[in-house]
């Protein structure tokens, strides 16, 4: 039987918003998936819902699918990435099949299974461009914009 222990779990709220702030995002429709390779929570997984899902009851739903599917395919996770699942409004109406099903492909897609080619430090997009403190293209044309 596998398990998820507590201390691979995200707690913190400064884990959170490190995952939040510098990781790289994938979605579909029933939840998103932040993938942040550091050293600091490397291995470990956290999951969240937003309190646009509804009551109490709603959210611990949303997140003990979130966890029970993360914790059925545990193995085949890489161990060189922290994650962050956060559910999306149309989970609360689905089975764990479907949410496992959607983790699969979201998870193939973000390559944080064992056995991928795809190098997590590798990331293309405006978010980390400006994070590395370059302006993305559209605000440097507004930029030269206001200039002239």
């Amino acid at each position: 039987m596998l398990t998820l222990p507590r201390r691979r779990i995200i707690k913190r709220r400064s884990d959170f918003q490190r995952v939040y702030r510098s990781g790289r995002s994938y979605a579909n429709r029933y939840f998103v998936l932040y993938v942040f390779p550091a050293d600091g929570v490397r291995g470990r997984v956290g999951f969240a819902a937003g309190k646009k899902l509804g009551c109490a009851v709603t959210r611990n739903r949303v997140k003990r699918l979130l966890r029970e599917t993360y914790r059925l395919n545990q193995e085949h996770v890489r161990e060189d990435a922290a994650l962050l699942l956060v559910g999306r409004k149309p989970i609360v109406n689905v089975k764990c099949p479907v949410v496992e099903r959607a983790f699969l492909q979201l998870g193939q897609q973000a390559g944080i299974f064992k056995g991928s080619k795809k190098d997590l430090r590798v990331f293309h997009g405006a978010r980390e461009r400006r994070a590395a403190g370059r302006k993305s293209p559209a605000r440097a044309s507004t930029a030269k914009q206001k200039r002239s």
